[in-house]
């Protein structure tokens, strides 16, 4: 590991904090993580994007906001869903947010995980006649989006303006932006077909498979058959490889309280998702001590250079502020962390 960063879920409303907690809070609260996270040297700030739902819906705005207050942190998504987007308007935003960030920004995206509105991806106008779960189109649009991002010509030009046969491309142009996008994939097979694309590979928060190997290992053999896959497709530059974790460090009364207690408790899960049998992660809680050695055990954080902690942005900044100190104090130099003024990770920027 030589990068972590924060992945936020983006709740809000009723029940999900005391007192009021609305789109307001939660929105202005993710920038103040960000901010707070970059004074301590994390590497990127990272956020889920959900249709339909009291969550994080339109990431560009925070990421903008992010970027703006800060100068080393690396913001992106995990992930965009693909079959909700116009793919040369995200590029376009996408590039302007990579200039106005100089080059900070790591998009994650993918065919998205089950929403609560049913194929609500036609309702922002997009239809796909041959998969239920759209997973044609956020295939193709993925291809039109990455086409975009590399400056290829997209459209006719006006032949009154340029003369016959001319062809524009999106405007602006982030040079090496095609880099720094990530493939959420829940499968092997969709790691391999990440590597085939050219982009990096964020593994998912779960894995739409379930052989009885745990999740770590699940993941693992994920991670090696991307590179496998990377290597025999040629590709002439160094992919990155995320994971994500719930881990917290046991280091106060409180985070005893929230997340010691039941500790003991926690482990792998086989759960039914988008009508798949599907393998969860475990929840890391322990002292440090405790949770260096067991971090080390986890097979696919050894191959990662990046490691993205889920955490419970609706308990507040302080305490999320706290639980990202805690692990950048207390556990990530043991893990070969390096913060985020030392200089990029392998991969960006470019």
């Amino acid at each position: 590991m030589k990068a972590f960063g924060f992945l936020s879920f983006g709740h809000y409303g009723p029940g999900a904090a005391p007192g009021e907690y609305g789109a307001k809070e939660a929105l202005k609260q993710a920038v103040e993580i960000g901010v707070g996270a970059d004074e301590i040297g994390v590497n990127g700030a990272y956020f889920r994007v959900h249709h339909f739902a009291r969550q994080a819906a339109s990431p560009i705005p925070v990421l903008s906001a992010i970027a703006a207050k800060t100068k080393h942190i690396e913001v992106g998504t995990g992930v965009i869903d693909m079959r909700y987007e116009n793919p040369l308007y995200l590029a376009e935003e996408a590039a302007a947010l990579d200039i106005l960030a100089d080059g900070r920004v790591a998009l994650g995206v993918s065919r998205g995980s089950p929403e609560p509105a049913e194929r609500g991806w036609e309702a922002f106008g997009y239809l796909d006649s041959e998969d239920a779960k759209g997973a044609n189109i956020a295939r193709a649009k993925f291809g039109k989006f990455m086409a975009a991002v590399k400056g290829e010509k997209m459209a006719p030009a006006d032949p009154k303006q340029f003369g016959p046969g001319a062809r524009l491309s999106i405007e602006p142009h982030a040079p090496g932006l095609d880099r720094r996008i990530w493939w959420g994939a829940a499968t092997r097979a969709t790691g391999e077909w990440a590597a085939e694309q050219g982009v990096n590979l964020m593994s998912s928060t779960l894995l739409t498979e379930a052989t009885g190997d745990s999740f770590a290992d699940l993941q693992r053999e994920q991670i090696d058959k991307f590179r496998e896959a990377w290597k025999e497709a040629g590709h002439d530059w160094t992919p990155r490889v995320s994971v994500s974790r719930s881990i917290f460090p046991i280091t106060t009364d409180l985070d005893d309280l929230y997340f010691g207690r039941r500790s003991h408790e926690d482990g792998d899960q086989i759960g039914i998702i988008d009508d798949m049998r599907s393998t969860f992660g475990k929840t890391y809680a322990a002292a440090p001590d405790v949770l260096i050695e067991q971090l080390k055990d986890d097979p696919a954080i050894e191959a990662a250079d990046t490691v993205m902690l889920t955490i419970p942005s609706q308990i507040g900044v302080d305490y999320n502020l706290h639980v990202l100190q805690s692990f950048a104090e207390h556990v990530a130099p043991a893990l070969g962390w390096k913060p985020n003024w030392e200089g990029p990770v392998i991969g960006y920027p470019i």
